[in-house]
């Protein structure tokens, strides 16, 4: 079957289950996101009432697209990762290592599946220290469904384009985030910069499927580059701290050059 008959039924089938398409825009990317795979994943999510509103895409980074979506009125975001189009070199790095991959077959939409799954847990694990993240709320597949951040549907902008009232209050809040998500998740982001936090009333972690466990072998690599990506964006907003005395603090190392 074509895709455009499958896109087709796929609207007929929305239709039937009273799942609303609430924004035009989002046809404009479903070919590349919505194949059999994720449609299948799809189905599943609206027939158990996770969702009963499709919105427009919310943001399209380099594995994923987030869209806008409702439950039950409820603002949700929509996560789906592209099992054609996602970019394994980048993705091998953060796999290659990771205990929780040791028995996940090496086909690519095995991988996936299980960098879905990964992203759930680490919400989970960095809500539970007490960090401000998406609520993880169900994942199926490719899929994995969180809680809006964000006001009347639009969400909060990303650091790099928010306006900050007290730029020193916010480095602060990000610099003792990293150490709870280190100390008290167990976890370390491995790709924090301006692009993944958004900021309202106060700085929110996104985007955490490739954070590692601790005892990853390139664990203590990652948490540095989270360090200077962090400096680097704030130094010329406000003071900051050195980047081997955050390392040191955090770690419990004494290392005079990582």
């Amino acid at each position: 079957m074509s895709i455009d008959k499958q896109l087709d039924q796929f609207d007929k089938r929305l239709e039937e289950m009273g799942v609303r398409i609430k924004d035009a825009d989002m046809l404009k990317v479903r070919e590349d996101v919505f194949d059999e795979v994720t449609l299948i994943a799809l189905y599943k999510l609206v027939h158990k009432k996770w969702l009963s509103v499709i919105g427009g895409s919310i943001s399209t980074g380099k594995e994923a697209n987030v869209f806008y979506g409702e439950r039950d009125g409820v603002p949700i975001a929509i996560k789906i990762y592209r099992i054609h189009s996602a970019n394994f070199t980048t993705m091998s790095s953060y796999i290659i290592g990771d205990r929780r991959f040791s028995n996940v077959k090496k086909a690519k939409k095995e991988l996936i599946f299980a960098w879905t799954k990964k992203e759930f847990s680490n919400l989970m694990r960095a809500r539970e220290a007490g960090l401000s993240v998406p609520e993880p709320l169900v994942w199926s597949r490719n899929i994995l469904i969180m809680s809006f951040i964000g006001k009347r549907e639009s969400p909060y902008p990303q650091l790099r384009n928010a306006e900050l009232e007290d730029p020193t209050a916010v480095y602060a809040s990000i610099i003792n985030s990293i150490g709870i998500l280190y100390k008290e998740g167990g976890l370390v982001h491995g790709d924090l910069s301006e692009f993944n936090i958004l900021y309202g009333d106060k700085p929110y972690l996104i985007d955490m499927g490739q954070s590692v466990t601790k005892d990853h072998p390139r664990a203590l690599f990652f948490l540095m580059r989270d360090i200077r990506n962090i400096n680097r964006y704030f130094k010329n907003r406000c003071d900051i701290r050195e980047d081997v005395e955050i390392f040191n603090a955090i770690t419990g190392l004494d290392a005079e050059e990582p």
